[in-house]
């Protein structure tokens, strides 16, 4: 794996954790502020996937997506496959909630598990890419 290819990577990563401490910041305010939680919770594994094709070498899809992208990523494989349903439920926040005419009021402990589901995601997506940079 080339300097640049590693340097994307690293910005990828840097991104996810970023939208992760954002989603764990803004459920600590008062009152907490669930549908920017959720917001970032799929943004941060959004960017780890992406983060994961790049590391790949696959073409990485201007998606929001995320069972697209864990398509692309290698869904085939057995521990990835296991983030299938997660993926599904986050992939609605990417855009649910962000604009005046799909807003719903999203309650706080839907927040706090979006939030949790990330975060093991997250454990496993970073396993996973340290294994395949540790290949190349």
């Amino acid at each position: 794996m080339d300097k640049n290819t590693k340097k994307v990577i690293e910005r990828w990563l840097m991104k996810a954790e970023n939208d992760l401490r954002t989603a764990e910041s803004v459920l600590q305010v008062s009152p907490p502020i669930a549908d920017t939680a959720c917001f970032h919770a799929q943004q941060c594994i959004e960017k780890l996937l992406k983060a994961v094709l790049t590391a790949k070498g696959k073409h990485v899809e201007k998606t929001h997506s995320l069972p697209r992208l864990l398509e692309l990523a290698g869904h085939e494989e057995a521990e990835l496959s296991s983030l299938k349903e997660t993926c599904i439920t986050l992939t609605d926040y990417a855009v649910t909630g962000r604009y005046p005419d799909d807003w719903r009021d999203i309650p706080v402990e839907e927040a706090k598990t979006a939030v949790s589901m990330a975060k093991q995601a997250r454990e496993l997506l970073l396993k996973k890419l340290n294994v395949w940079m540790a290949q190349n």
